[in-house]
């Protein structure tokens, strides 16, 4: 293969869409499968949808995303700028040498004209369309209606019959007829490029040979093919990527759910299952598993590059399930050293303990700080490190461990037909039990040998006397095991709580 230079190149109007980074993920992955170059440009033709600060935010999630460019505003390179505002003067001379070519011509056209024009083409059925009525106006009349300061766009001159033929790598050769074509928009009235014209120029200034892009811009493929023709350039592979979809089927939106990356993160969604979970959105290393290999979907980006080949990208839209995001998400967190989980966790914790200081409801235990804190958020965090699906889930999961007070209905102590009478008994007698157990013994397998041997010599049931113990712990339904609590929380602490469920009983 030839050198391979491929680019990302998002319009800074926001955040970075999730469809988004399958596509720069896809760039990467053939840029360091190839041994080419990966380029960052910002296509910012359309100032008036740029978001203040959208670059440098834009830059920021993908470093976090671990996917890094070899070129860009940020980085340079021999081929910048790589912004295109900063490219004018260039799409002003190519603009000028395609006239001269006679690909172009200057179209007077009014908006007010442009606009009925294409009112009345739709009452009489026909689909909206330029009528090219400046197609062919003379030259001498182009020159002096230019000179007398009058507006005018650049538009491409488009074949007016025949057939255009051109290649995607997913799909084939597709044919477009010509007198389908319209006219399209080169250069502005304002004298900004737009879409079309500026990353046709800077694809081959940039020397791109891979140009990735959404299935949506299958229809200006016969345009960007034909304006490569016109200046006598060679033109990219071009390889249209299918709709990131929704589980019904239909676009993702945002009205929908999240749809930017920056979203993800904030709610604890790890790099790793980002990456691991879109490239799965249209791609598939296991299209002909004829070597025996187990189809394993959990893929660090090593892997992918290794594995990585265009001819196993799909043209069908790939589903985004949030299920299956929380799955590659909670195998990755699994996968953390607790020291660097708990640092991840820390800020969604202090989050969870601000919350409750100003609701005051549930008083934070006093005592932690410096070490000893650091030491029982790590315990805490081991303990639901295997239940977290989003780092976020952290700070309701455990907010009862940072809690002097819970706040509880007694009723909740109350274990299927047993009275209340029954259960401060039971719970007077784990009391009893763990109060027994030595402080340099107080692990969870010494509370649960003592209690279940305890259990089981009085021939009762085991959920009369655990299921208490866990909500005096807790004040919850649902928790880790009372003993892995009971561990955690401390022999003091875990006996105090004890003691306050029998009280309110």
């Amino acid at each position: 293969m030839s050198k391979v230079r491929v680019r990302f190149a998002p319009s800074p109007t926001g955040f970075l869409h999730i469809g988004s980074l399958r596509t720069v993920l896809f760039n990467y992955l053939i840029a360091k499968k190839e041994k080419g170059k990966l380029i960052l440009r910002i296509e910012d033709t359309d100032q008036k949808r740029e978001v203040a600060g959208a670059v440098a935010n834009l830059i920021e999630i993908l470093d976090w995303l671990g996917l890094k460019f070899d070129e860009g505003p940020d980085i340079g390179g021999k081929f910048g700028p790589y912004i295109q505002s900063q490219r004018l003067e260039i799409y002003k001379k190519y603009a000028a040498e395609l006239l001269k070519k006679g690909g172009a011509y200057y179209c007077f056209c009014s908006p007010e004209r442009l606009e009925k024009m294409r009112s009345d083409q739709q009452k009489d059925g026909e689909p909206p369309h330029y009528d090219r009525a400046c197609r062919d106006l003379p030259e001498k009349e182009v020159e002096k209606r230019l000179e007398a300061g009058e507006k005018a766009i650049l538009r491409q001159k488009m074949p007016l019959a025949g057939v255009i033929k051109v290649k995607d790598e997913l799909r084939g050769e597709i044919e477009f007829k010509a007198a389908d074509l319209e006219d399209q928009v080169l250069i502005k009235s304002d004298g900004m490029p737009t879409y079309q014209f500026a990353s046709v120029v800077d694809d081959h200034l940039m020397e791109i040979s891979h140009v990735l892009r959404g299935e949506e811009w299958i229809p200006s493929l016969p345009k960007n093919i034909l304006l490569y023709k016109a200046f006598g350039w060679t033109p990219p592979k071009f390889i249209h990527l299918p709709l990131t979809l929704n589980k019904e089927g239909g676009k993702l939106s945002k009205r929908q759910g999240d749809v930017a990356v920056e979203d993800y993160r904030a709610k604890g969604y790890l790099p790793e299952a980002l990456l691991n979970f879109s490239v799965l959105l249209g791609w598939s290393p296991y299209t002909k598993d004829i070597s025996g290999e187990s189809q394993k979907e959990i893929l660090s980006l090593e892997e992918m590059i290794k594995k990585f080949e265009i001819k196993d990208m799909r043209t069908s839209g790939g589903v985004f399930d949030l299920t299956k995001l929380d799955y590659f998400n909670g195998y990755y967190i699994r996968q953390k050293p607790l020291d660097e989980l708990a640092e991840l966790c820390l800020s969604y914790l202090e989050e969870a303990i601000k919350k409750a200081r100003k609701q005051e409801s549930t008083p934070l235990r006093q005592g932690f700080e410096g070490q000893a804190k650091t030491q029982y958020i790590k315990k805490v965090i081991a303990l639901e490190q295997e239940r977290l699906k989003k780092l976020s889930d952290i700070a309701e999961a455990t907010e009862f461990f940072f809690a002097d007070e819970l706040k509880y209905e007694p009723r909740l102590l109350i274990w299927k037909k047993l009275s209340a009478k029954e259960v401060k008994k039971n719970l007077e007698e784990v009391y009893e039990q763990l109060e027994k157990i030595p402080e340099k013994n107080w692990t969870n397998d010494s509370i649960e040998d003592g209690l279940i041997s305890y259990i089981k010599a009085k021939e009762v049931k085991v959920g009369d006397y655990l299921w208490p113990m866990r909500v005096a712990l807790t004040g919850r339904q649902a928790s880790p095991s009372p003993f892995d609590v009971a561990e955690v929380l401390g022999k003091e602490e875990s006996l105090k709580r004890i003691k306050f469920a029998i009280s309110s009983l």
